[in-house]
């Protein structure tokens, strides 16, 4: 039998506490969170999050060989993550730092509503590219990071130590894959120059993964705020058109990616690729078909799920069934299909690994004939 391709999972970890709320609240943001007022809740759900432990977890449990880097504090909130992790074997490459605390995220998984994130990002901010060991890049195919607009020494300095991060993995021979993170506008990385940023590391990017709202904000902020006018409360992947995406995909190949996938939210994923001549080399290192890959656009939508908890989880681990797919030599389209399919999967569970289903299993159910969504026809191809 032939050995799994090797991986590693590293970047933003934390702990995530998500109140449950009753099915019945049915209401705008800004009429259930009012100063004074008493909102009932039915018990909490408290998982690990971030990048690390969805993303990289959920790889491992769809059997990808993966290996898990991320920074923890010494404290209760640790301690948690640490154990959870363990409970997957995954918890032997955690860093725990002795002067920072634990990030956390209370996630406010309103039903009919986007989430709400109230986050410390607590020791993912001492995070630097040497907490990455060199032992832990040795033989294997893929790297990815996860969410560095929410880990202060990885966007500083023009995305410095991301940059160095990326060349070490790329000197071992691996693919490298990004995903990002939301952007508090106030907060020191909204005042980041992220284009400036992206034109450093995409072009040291194989697989870049972000959520459509995150990458507009860092390329686009005039039309990020049309969005958000024409939303006018919504969530903006309800307003959004095919040529905006677009636009955006092509503008991260532009800056050096080669393979783009934008999380649209419930509606699915726009995906762009390079040519097929532009992706050979990278075809040829990961036993990818180039003809399957190359020169490829369009937009998957999303599969029905069977119940809908929370969205917590939902992108990261639609990530992690593209990525374990690429490790297992699957074409651009079965992977895409594998990726919505987990999304959804992952919306059924209030945690994101809660409703995870194996790979085999996701593609007899597509191939029984799971219903698509068709929430945003304006993203259809032209």
């Amino acid at each position: 039998m032939e050995k799994p391709k090797k991986a590693v999972a590293a970047g933003h970890v934390c702990l995530d506490i998500t109140p449950i709320f009753p099915g019945g609240i049915r209401d705008k943001a800004e009429n259930i969170l009012l100063p004074g007022k008493l909102i009932h809740v039915e018990g909490a759900d408290i998982h690990t999050g971030g990048s690390v432990a969805n993303t990289g977890t959920a790889m491992k449990l769809l059997g990808a060989d993966v290996r898990l880097a991320g920074m923890v504090g010494d404290d209760d909130f640790g301690k948690i993550v640490r154990e959870k992790l363990k409970t997957w074997g995954a918890d032997q490459d955690m860093i725990v730092s002795e002067k920072a605390n634990t990030s956390y995220s209370v996630v406010l998984a309103i039903p009919g509503m986007d989430r709400i994130f109230l986050h410390d990002p607590g020791a993912n901010d001492e995070f630097v590219s040497e907490d990455v060991k060199e032992e832990l890049l040795e033989g294997i195919a893929l790297f990815h990071f996860g969410y560095p607009p929410i880990m202060k020494k990885m966007y500083e300095e023009e995305g410095a130590e991301l940059e160095k991060l990326f060349r070490r993995a790329k000197e071992k021979g691996a693919a490298v894959s990004l995903d990002m993170a939301a952007i508090d506008p106030s907060s020191a990385a909204g005042r980041a120059d992220w284009e400036r940023i992206l034109k450093r590391v995409l072009p040291l990017v194989d697989f870049f993964v972000p959520s459509v709202e995150e990458l507009c904000f860092m390329l686009n902020r005039g039309l990020y705020e049309e969005w958000n006018r024409r939303a006018a409360g919504r969530d903006l992947t309800e307003v959004i058109t095919w040529e905006e995406v677009r636009q955006l995909g092509h503008r991260c190949m532009e800056l050096g990616a080669g393979v783009v996938l934008i999380k649209c939210g419930a509606p699915g994923i726009y995906y762009c690729t390079k040519s097929r001549e532009e992706l050979e080399e990278l075809c040829a290192k990961l036993e990818l078909s180039a003809e399957d890959w190359g020169g490829k656009e369009g937009f998957e939508e999303s599969y029905e799920p069977e119940a809908l908890l929370s969205g917590t989880g939902a992108g990261d681990t639609c990530i992690a069934a593209f990525l374990t797919a690429v490790l297992k030599g699957e074409s651009l389209e079965m992977a895409l299909k594998l990726a919505a399919a987990e999304g959804a999967c992952c919306v059924a569970a209030y945690d994101a690994l809660g409703g995870l289903k194996g790979l085999d299993e996701i593609k007899e159910k597509i191939q029984n004939g799971w219903k698509k969504q068709h929430l945003n026809p304006a993203l259809k191809k032209n």
